[in-house]
Formats: C-alpha cells, structure tokens, sequence
C-alpha cells in the first residue's frame, strides 16, 4: 500500500515537472517571438556621417532651395520667403537633405550657405533603446538653428547687374543630382527669383530681344549652361518686377520650357507677394 502510494506520488511530481518544462517551453518561444516581430517591424536607424548628418550611404531624399541675392526682396516677398522656408526646415523626412544656396555671381554658380540632412528629432524613439532627448537636441543645435542662421544670410542681397540663374541651376544640377546615389532618390529645387537670366552670353532684358526659347538656342548660353535636372521637380516662387516691363506668362513658360528640356520636371511657379 505504501509502496503504491509513494509510486503515485512519484507520478504526480513527474506530471508537474513535465508540464512545467512545456510551459516553459511555451514561454522561451512567445519570447522569441516578440523578438522576433521587434526586429522585422522596427525599422534601423541609419549610421550617419558626423559632418553632413546623412547616411553614410547618401541622403534618402534631397531639397535644394536657391535664393536670387542679385536684388533686394521686397518686404512682403521676404516674409513669405521665410515662411517658405521654415516650412523646409520643419517638413523634411527625416535622413533627407536640406540644401540652402545663394547665386555666386562672379563665377555663374551657386554657394551653399547650409547643407545637411535632417537626423531626426527625437520623434517616436524608444526610451528604452535609444536617446529621445540627445537625439532632440542633435536636431537643434546640427540642424534647426544652423538652417535658420543660413536663411537669414540668404536674404541678404548682393545688389549685382549679372544674374546667372542658368548657370546656378546647373551648379545645382551637378553637385546635387548627378551622383548615382542621388538619381535613385526623390529630388526637388526651388528657386525665389525674378528669373531675370542676365549675362554676357544672353539676357533676357526687352532691350536684348524677345522671350523666345528659339532665341536661346540661337545663343552660346544655350550649350554653355546646358545640363541634366535628373528628373529633378523644380518650382519657381517668382518675385515681380516693376522697374522692367515684361510679359510675365511668356517669361514663365519658357522657364517651363528650359526646365523640361534640361530633364526636370516643372512643378509650377507662383507669384510672390510685392514687387521689386
């Protein structure tokens, strides 16, 4: 009797142990796979170069913004302008490059005064497996205010009769949107100009004829500035002039035309408020 009570015992602890070992089992697999579901929904954040604040593999997206210095923004065009570009700054994807440019008379291209990408600012990071706050003030001290300093800068006018807009868009054009990491993402120009093109080579002044795109073919500008947009969607925020007499439309247009025969995309133009 004993005997057979003490194998009945023995059984029970047996079954425990058993039942035991399967739900510890169960558990080591339900661990697994939330792991497992963390790893493949959580997408990794990108090792970035210190300087430029990108991936180390190029940026995942890039928006350049021109600013024609050749002449005083009028004051309601300015704060527009600056709305404009605080838009930038707020609304860029994250890992995606900002790129403020002003034109470099002198030599027809473009100077950057600011070009990073946006690192994040902190936004839905975990508290348990990275850093919110040093990420947020990354943001804020790399990129938030140095792009706001660039903006201010860029306002400030150069006050020059030359205005080589072809030339800085094909600066752009070459430094930004050739490389083959950059074709295979999103890319997108403003310019804030009056889109005035005025050089030795071609101007479009009355006084040096009409806004037809036939009579830039017929100048040297035409190939000397000729370049590759990749695609690029290009948008005109168009400052008014007063002080030349010009068929606006027509000028639009062939800026439409230019853009589109130089591989880039004319996203449209709008009139800025004021007038030079």
């Amino acid at each position: 009797m004993a005997r057979r009570q003490s194998r009945q015992r023995n059984r029970a602890r047996g079954t425990g142990a058993a039942i035991g070992g399967i739900a510890l089992i169960f558990l080591a697999l339900a661990a697994l796979g939330i792991l497992a579901l963390f790893y493949f929904t959580v997408t990794p954040k990108p090792k970035l170069d210190a300087a430029s604040l990108c991936p180390i593999e190029g940026p995942r997206g890039i928006a350049v913004v021109l600013v024609d210095t050749s002449d005083d923004l009028p004051e309601p065009a300015q704060r527009q302008v600056l709305g404009l570009l605080e838009d930038q700054i707020s609304e860029l994807p994250d890992y995606h490059k900002l790129d403020i440019r002003v034109l470099d008379i002198a030599g027809s291209r473009s100077r950057s005064l600011f070009s990073k990408c946006n690192p994040g600012d902190g936004t839905g990071l975990s508290e348990w497996t990275d850093n919110p706050r040093l990420a947020r003030m990354r943001w804020l001290e790399s990129f938030r205010q140095p792009a706001r300093d660039a903006i201010k800068n860029s306002l400030t006018s150069a006050k020059a009769k030359n205005s080589p807009i072809m030339g800085a868009i094909q600066d752009i054009a070459i430094d930004q949107f050739s490389s083959s990491a950059a074709q295979k993402v999103e890319k997108k120009l403003i310019v804030i100009s009056d889109m005035l093109e005025f050089t030795p080579l071609y101007s479009q002044y009355p006084s040096a004829g009409d806004l037809s795109y036939q009579r830039l073919k017929r100048s040297p500008a035409y190939l000397k500035f000729r370049t590759d947009l990749h695609d690029a969607h290009v948008k005109i925020e168009y400052v008014q002039q007063t002080q030349v007499t010009i068929d606006t439309v027509r000028h639009i247009e062939f800026w439409k035309e230019w853009i589109t025969d130089n591989k880039g995309v004319f996203d449209g133009a709008r009139r800025l408020q004021g007038a030079r």
